[in-house]
């Protein structure tokens, strides 16, 4: 898989961030996915590279040198989308890559949701790469990875720190149901207005700083099963839901043990806002039951779709620690964002 996956990212690395406006480019993520799906998947990579390519557009040039004196003035400025992934070039031509990263990852935490998620999606997978094995276009990717994120960076209103006694799924339960419209960065603004947003982040409980890698987890399976619930809210954006707080626990093994409460809390806030802002009143009938991965990976390849194929993945994850309905979760994503056209 290695030299394909580097193969991906050669392929990729001359297109932009987003396309379409402020669409999301997924083309590293999810051919990391597929190729993690299964020993007949890497067949189909080239193939959905191929396709997927066509709709993208290409890399902004850099404008304005971003330095490491200059950097705060430049956060969560879009206009930057050709000047991060510049400086993070830059950044890490000079120092190893776990340096880099641990600098940035507590300055860009707050502002996990930025663009849907992807952001910290995107570096979720480009971090486990390099820990497999460090290559010049895994590094390449990482430097895209953290640019983007940059870029696009910006915070939760009412994040507060867990205080509660809540699990992850009850957790989850207990958000408020928002009902709003537009686009995510209009309903994650209308969080702020509403009083019991807060509260509700604030009641999951806390974890202790050994306990984060199963908290994460935790988190990551109850976002899963309640997908199966929901998704009929919006079954694009509640993947990341799950696919977030996933991204956050690939990270994980590569950062300072002072760094992994933080990372849970950024984790559950960010969860938290989407599925606030995206599910709906009502719920679907729970999917059926089985652990064998193999139906959820046939429904997202035929799909083609790039949620549902990194979904599956993450569903695949949580059937293997004993999620009951996680396949049957990854099916319906393929199915509904089939019917949405994707």
């Amino acid at each position: 898989m290695g030299g394909l996956l580097d193969e991906v990212y050669e392929r990729l690395r001359d297109t932009g961030p987003e396309f379409d406006g402020w669409l999301s480019n997924h083309g590293p993520m999810a051919a990391d996915a597929l190729l993690r799906l299964g020993p007949d998947s890497e067949v189909h990579v080239h193939r959905w590279v191929d396709r997927y390519r066509t709709r993208l557009e290409d890399a902004p040039a850099p404008r304005w040198p971003i330095s490491p004196e200059s950097w705060r003035e430049a956060f969560g400025d879009a206009t930057r989308l050709g000047d991060w992934p510049a400086f993070f070039d830059r950044e890490l031509a000079e120092r190893p890559w776990p340096d880099v990263l641990c600098t940035w990852w507590p300055r860009l935490l707050p502002g996990a949701v930025a663009a849907a998620t992807h952001g910290l999606i995107r570096t979720g997978h480009a971090v486990r790469a390099l820990r497999e094995e460090q290559t010049p276009p895994r590094v390449a990717e990482l430097a895209q990875a953290l640019g983007y994120w940059a870029a696009r960076w910006q915070p939760v209103p009412g994040d507060v720190p867990p205080r509660g006694s809540r699990a992850p799924g009850t957790a989850l339960d207990a958000l408020p149901v928002l009902g709003g419209a537009g686009d995510v960065r209009r309903r994650l603004a209308d969080l702020g207005s509403r009083p019991d947003w807060a509260p509700a982040v604030a009641g999951l409980a806390p974890v202790a700083v050994a306990e984060v890698p199963a908290a994460l987890d935790a988190l990551v399976d109850a976002a899963v099963v309640r997908y199966g619930r929901w998704a009929h809210g919006n079954p694009v954006m509640l993947v990341h839901a799950a696919t977030a707080p996933r991204a956050a626990a690939l990270v994980l093994p590569s950062l300072p043990r002072d760094q992994w409460q933080p990372t849970f809390r950024a984790a559950w806030v960010t969860a938290a806002a989407i599925t606030a802002a995206y599910r709906p009143a009502g719920v679907l009938p729970e999917p059926p039951s089985g652990l064998d991965p193999r139906p959820a990976t046939e429904a997202a390849l035929r799909s083609g779709d790039e949620h549902a194929l990194k979904f599956a993945e993450v569903a695949a994850e949580s059937a293997a620690r004993g999620v009951p309905t996680a396949v049957g979760a990854a099916q319906r994503a393929a199915q509904l964002i089939g019917r949405a056209g994707g």
